[in-house]
C-alpha cells in the first residue's frame, strides 16, 4: 500500500523493483530491460493506433457531411425538375407571350439543373474519397492494434519467464516481440 492510496504490485513489478534496488543476475536484468523497452514501444504503437482510429472517424464524419450535402443538392435538382415539368406542361396549355415565357423558364431550369448536378456529383466524389481515406485509416489502426497486442503478449510472456525462470520461454518473448514490431512497421509504412 502506498502513501497516496491503495496500490497493488504484480509479481513482475516486484521482480523489477527488486532488481533495481538490490541488483540481480544478468538474466533478470536483461528481461527487465527488455520488458521496459517493449512497454515503451507498445505505448508508442498504442498512441499511433489511437491517432489512426481518430483520423478514420474524422474522415467518416466528413463523408457523412458530404453525402448529406449531395443529397440536398439532389433534392434541389428534383425540385428544379418538377418546376421544369410544370413549365413544359404550361407550354402545351398556353399560347403567345405566356407560352414564350414558359419556354424560357424550361431552358433556365435545364441550365440550373446542369449546375446543380455538377455540384452534387462533386459532393458525391468528395464523400467517396473521404470514405476511402477512412477505410485506409481503419486498416492502419488494425495493424497498430495487432502490433500493440503482440507486444503485450511478449511482455506477459516475459513476466512468466521471470517468475518461472525458464529461459526457453524467451523464444516466445522474442518471437512475439519481433512479430509485434514487424506489424508496427507495416502500420507505419501503410
Amino acid at each position: 500500500m502506498s502513501g497516496h492510496g491503495f496500490h497493488v504490485h504484480g509479481p513482475h513489478d516486484h521482480e523489477v523493483e527488486h532488481v533495481a534496488q538490490h541488483g540481480g543476475d544478468a538474466f533478470t536484468s536483461r528481461v527487465a530491460v527488455l520488458t521496459a523497452i517493449l512497454s515503451t514501444v507498445g505505448a508508442i504503437f498504442g498512441y499511433l493506433g489511437g491517432h489512426s482510429q481518430n483520423a478514420a472517424l474524422i474522415y467518416k464524419n466528413e463523408a457523412a457531411i458530404q453525402k448529406t450535402a449531395a443529397s440536398n443538392q439532389w433534392n434541389y435538382y428534383q425540385a428544379k425538375s418538377n418546376k421544369q415539368n410544370l413549365a413544359e406542361l404550361s407550354i402545351t396549355l398556353t399560347t403567345g407571350e405566356a407560352r414564350e415565357k414558359y419556354v424560357q423558364e424550361v431552358e433556365r431550369y435545364k441550365k440550373e439543373k446542369q449546375e446543380i448536378k455538377s455540384d452534387a456529383d462533386k459532393l458525391e466524389a468528395a464523400a467517396k474519397e473521404a470514405d476511402r481515406k477512412s477505410d485506409h485509416e481503419m486498416h492502419v489502426h488494425e495493424r497498430w492494434a495487432l502490433a500493440t497486442t503482440l507486444l503485450q503478449i511478449a511482455i506477459a510472456m516475459a513476466a512468466i519467464t521471470l517468475l518461472t525462470r525458464k529461459r526457453w520461454m524467451l523464444f516466445g518473448v522474442y518471437g512475439a516481440s519481433l512479430l509485434g514490431i514487424g506489424v508496427g512497421i507495416l502500420g507505419y509504412l501503410a
